[in-house]
């Protein structure tokens, strides 16, 4: 790796609590599932892990729940950023940087209720408790259902996609049945049931074009991820997994509706520079889990990576690279479409258990290196990760 970090990263566990909608478990029930579960993963105690990040949560009330405490070397908590990408990168250069040997990477995300968020129920035509009002930039786009991600981040990117190269609705509609067909494979995904010819045109739009299923299913879940030193991931339970490369970028201000590019934006100096810290390239790639918040994500980062030019990810998609027997088998796990929403942190988990052979009928042969990414728009994250070799 070309990092001038003191340590290489590698991965030695991963875990995911139970996952579905309205679930009777608090925020602190679904962390302990996850957790206990990469550490199972792991082979691994709780008193072995020295470093804890988490995105929209607090480090060191997690570290006193798991008895992980005292943190002495490394802790954050993030705000706002690309979701479990900014997790996982603040674990791995902590790890790079020797600030501490095994760090925990967590992500917990609630399927969203109307009365915790009163733009989102405005925007639906419902109401919520209190004044009707927003105010800022929302006052502007709140009545028209604009302050909605489908809106400024899906629809906007996705209609000026097609736009700009030719995209069609059957380009998605291909592209859903792939992740589908890759999720009836998957006993951890919520819809397994394989598309019909006329499902996907028949979803409602959500904010046109974007239609029902180019969304990511919103659920109840946790997942962890666990950092460490190639030499002590030797030593856990599952083959370690190295990390050979990672990047973060942000171009613009948080308000996405005022990208200068809707469609490579962060993506494009992100994947450039992921690319500039390895001697790997795209055409070594085995196995891709490229975020689908909204499905014009996972085309913009085909393109974004160099596997196809730029508006070539649906002719990439309709000459099957992107199946299951095809070059680039992506989204295997069925995507956040199918298994619902992780934030990113699905791709992570899946491409680890490809790279160690674990994911059965959907594994993808003699797979070395995956890479995996999330967010767009104002801010993206990626990791490109490879066997122990």
């Amino acid at each position: 790796m070309a990092t001038v970090m003191q340590n290489r990263v590698a991965i030695a566990g991963v875990g995911y609590s139970e996952t579905g909608r309205k679930l009777p478990y608090s925020d602190d029930q679904l962390v302990v599932q996850a957790v206990k579960a990469a550490l199972d993963d792991a082979g691994l105690k709780a008193s072995d892990v020295d470093g804890i990040s988490t995105t929209g949560g607090v480090s060191m009330s997690i570290g006193a729940l798991l008895g992980m405490l005292p943190l002495n070397w490394f802790f954050t908590s993030s705000l706002y950023g690309p979701s479990f990408a900014e997790t996982a990168v603040m674990a791995m250069d902590a790890i790079a940087a020797g600030s501490c040997h095994t760090a925990l990477a967590l992500r917990v995300i609630r399927q969203p209720r109307a009365e915790d968020h009163p733009v989102a129920a405005i925007t639906a035509g419902g109401s919520a408790d209190g004044p009707a009002r927003v105010g800022g930039s929302q006052q502007w786009t709140a009545p028209f259902g604009g302050s909605l991600p489908a809106a400024f981040i899906g629809g906007l990117q996705m209609q000026r996609y097609m736009s700009e190269f030719g995209a069609t609705e059957e380009d998605f509609a291909t592209h859903a049945a792939v992740q589908r067909r890759h999720a009836t494979l998957n006993s951890d995904a919520i819809f397994r049931a394989p598309l019909g010819d006329d499902e996907y045109a028949q979803s409602r739009f959500v904010s046109k074009p974007v239609r029902l299923l180019d969304c990511d299913y919103p659920v109840d879940s946790a997942s962890a991820v666990i950092f460490t030193t190639p030499e002590r991931a030797r030593q856990c339970r599952k083959p370690a997994v190295l990390v050979d490369s990672w990047a973060m970028s942000a171009v613009s201000d948080i308000d996405m509706s005022l990208l200068d590019d809707f469609t490579s934006n962060a993506i494009k100096p992100c994947s450039d520079t992921l690319w500039s810290r390895t001697e790997l390239r795209a055409a070594d790639v085995d196995t891709a889990g490229l975020y689908d918040g909204f499905s014009i994500i996972t085309f913009e980062w085909l393109d974004g990576l160099g596997f196809c030019g730029r508006g070539e990810a649906p002719q990439f998609i309709r000459d099957g690279h992107t199946e299951l027997g095809g070059s680039l088998p992506t989204n295997t796990d069925g995507g956040a479409c199918n298994v619902g929403r992780r934030h990113g942190a699905n791709f992570c988990i899946e491409s680890v258990r490809q790279l160690r052979g674990e994911c059965g009928d959907r594994q993808v042969p003699g797979a070395e290196v995956a890479v995996w990414s999330n967010a767009t728009g104002a801010f993206a994250g990626a990791s490109l990760l490879t066997v122990d070799r």
